[in-house]
């Protein structure tokens, strides 16, 4: 039985996937002690970059936050089901931490999984910068941060404008985020980032070389006020930017969006046979206006009802064939003018042949949503209390999942600068709207509230306490006005921390008592679930798959997705029981049939032996599970 490496304590290593990936399509470039970069130069020819002088956005620090991105995380995401929503049934997940290290932390389970993120990244105004400015190894960043750890030598940039790096801090933030936020994408995935004109230059640049510049969709202005300016110095600034990208534009479908209530007023008439069918219709002139290139094959006589024929005075916009097959159809309106001549227009209707609503294209303008709606929506949920700064409205939100995500297919929405959960209440309320699948995955620092604030008078100490409270009464007021709806209206809890598999830190002057230490390859103090779940994270398995529970032998027994992962975590296991835990576990798999690859992990001090190790991995592999590890 093999024990749990060290790399399975630790999240995905990025690099060794883009080894393994380079090595696929150039194995040439590797030598027996790695990568020979003069053949690699070689088989890429011209194309290899060359000196200083080359187009792009650098800055200090650039290289060692690219490298931050790669390093692999050490922590996990602990549950907390007395904090959650619907613990045993919900999809949604929110999680407490630092985003880079959940980032990291998520690359298995959800890699090419999430088909929309949006974000909301701190602006850069010169205010306090809450992210730190100088990254610690692994989890020391956010230990320090939250009070875990000693805070010497660590501190929070001010981040005013006069610094040298003004610039430079917020993009060593943003780049090893957003390089993350990419390998979780699906390949038709979109990502939606809010930004302002501190740094929408800067951003643009960083998503062309994250994403590629052929990526870029749109940039979207959001029209946040209707009016106001009396502060403002210069021009009364009405806007911000959500810039758009796409994981890769060959896989990007048309995008259509719902219409609006004010687009669905449109289609009024209803005077016709299809009525009951397509619903309303709105009218279009028949005959082209205005046209610099006649075609004669749009000219021909279309049957009036007096039978008579009506000629186009310049041509139609339809060909003959499309003309007869609207007549059929009953597509094609006619109106008789005072002289007895004939109008004639096509008929648009609101729903398509099967019966469906219409979609049309989203515009690059959103300008009837604003941040006045945000704060309300605040105060009505908190008692007209001012909670939180700013929050992005709910609508813009819902705006955003209409371009970004499908409500029946199931779709992953992240959004990794939570703040108050904005974006988790608006897929909330578009499910229970259009009876949509969508999933949240939150992510907030606990980023700690000002005493004087109202927020910590009304009993909230971080800013990740208020989103989670806010999703809590969001869930409550969709309730109370859908009754009916079966939406998935909880959500799982998760927090950042260490791992729960020790890591091996011998002690030279004492290398007996460290032996002795470490005979127990767990932390202490933690529990069977919390062990569960970073087996999940580091297995790469959902982290809202159903976790089973059966008595095998007198021994607890985990089965995780249907079969993906079985667990034994007891402290001990006699070699009286070895057969017959054994023989059940199999038993447990044949019934579930799962995929291929199943792993059956148990805590390694529980056998006495190795040959009682030996004896239980001997009796899985027997009944077909060969992946049998421990910890």
């Amino acid at each position: 039985m093999d024990a749990l490496k060290k790399e399975d304590g630790e999240s995905l290593s990025i690099v060794d996937e883009n080894i393994e990936a380079l090595k696929a399509i150039l194995p040439d470039a590797f030598a027996e002690d790695g990568i020979d970069f003069e053949v690699l130069r070689q088989l890429l020819g011209d194309e290899v970059a060359e000196g200083e002088e080359k187009y792009g956005l650098t800055w200090h620090g650039k290289k060692k936050a690219r490298q931050i991105a790669l390093t692999p995380s050490t922590g996990t995401l602990r549950p907390c089901p007395e904090e959650s929503e619907g613990w045993a049934t919900t999809q949604n997940l929110f999680i407490e931490g630092d985003n880079l290290e959940v980032l990291k932390l998520l690359q298995k389970s959800y890699a090419g999984k999430v088909k929309m993120i949006y974000i909301d990244p701190p602006y850069n105004t010169g205010g306090e910068f809450i992210y730190p400015d100088r990254y610690q190894e692994n989890l020391d960043t956010y230990l320090k941060y939250t009070g875990q750890k000693d805070g010497e030598g660590f501190k929070t940039s001010s981040n005013t404008e006069s610094s040298g790096r003004f610039h430079t801090n917020w993009l060593n933030m943003m780049l090893p985020r957003l390089k993350l936020a990419k390998n979780l994408l699906q390949q038709d995935g979109l990502i939606f980032v809010s930004i302002d004109d501190n740094e929408v230059e800067n951003l643009k640049f960083l998503m062309n070389e994250i994403f590629g510049e052929e990526n870029f969709v749109d940039s979207i202005v959001w029209k946040k006020r209707y009016g106001g300016g009396a502060k403002e110095k210069y021009l009364v600034t009405m806007h911000e930017y959500i810039l758009v990208y796409c994981k890769d534009i060959e896989f990007l479908p048309d995008i259509f969006v719902p219409l609006s209530d004010e687009q669905i007023d449109r289609y009024y008439k209803s005077t016709d046979d299809n009525y009951e069918k397509r619903g309303p219709y709105r009218t279009h002139p028949l005959e082209a206006m205005k046209s610099f290139d006649v075609r004669e094959n749009l000219k021909f006589p279309i049957p009036a009802p007096d039978g008579s024929e009506v000629w186009p005075k310049r041509q139609w916009r339809w060909g003959p064939e499309r003309a007869k097959q609207a007549l059929a159809n009953g597509e094609i309106e006619f109106s008789q003018k005072q002289d007895g001549s004939w109008v004639l227009s096509s008929k648009q209707y609101l729903k398509d042949e099967n019966g469906e609503i219409r979609k049309t294209k989203a515009f690059s303008v959103i300008d009837d949503v604003y941040s006045q709606h945000g704060t309300n929506e605040i105060y009505k949920l908190f008692g007209n209390a001012k909670i939180f700064d700013f929050p992005k409205p709910v609508g813009l939100m819902k705006q955003i999942l209409d371009i970004g995500t499908d409500r029946e297919t199931g779709d992953v929405v992240l959004d990794f600068f939570a703040g108050s959960a904005a974006m988790a209440h608006a897929v909330m309320e578009a499910n229970t709207e259009d009876d949509g699948n969508r999933r949240f995955v939150m992510v907030q620092l606990p980023e700690h509230i000002e005493e004087k604030a109202d927020a910590f008078k009304a009993g909230y100490k971080t800013i990740a306490d208020i989103g989670m409270d806010r999703l809590r009464k969001a869930a409550s007021a969709i309730k109370e006005q859908t009754p009916k709806s079966s939406s998935d209206l909880g959500f799982k809890v998760f927090k950042l921390d260490s791992s729960n598999i020790r890591a091996w830190n011998p002690d030279a002057s004492d290398l007996e008592q460290t032996l002795l230490d470490h005979a127990e390859h767990l932390v202490e103090g933690r529990s069977e679930q919390d062990v569960l779940y970073e087996l999940l994270l580091k297995r790469g398995v959902d982290l809202t798959v159903p976790i089973e529970e059966k008595e095998i032998a007198g021994k607890k027994v985990y089965s995780i997705g249907y079969g993906v992962l079985f667990a034994c975590l007891d402290e001990t296991i006699d070699k009286a029981e070895i057969e017959a835990l054994g023989q059940g576990i199999t038993d447990w798999h044949k019934e579930l049939e799962p995929a291929a690859g199943t792993q059956v992990v148990f805590r390694d001090s529980a056998f006495a032996d190795d040959i009682a190790k030996t004896n239980m991995t001997a009796i899985l592999e027997q009944n077909g599970i060969a992946h049998v590890r421990s910890l």
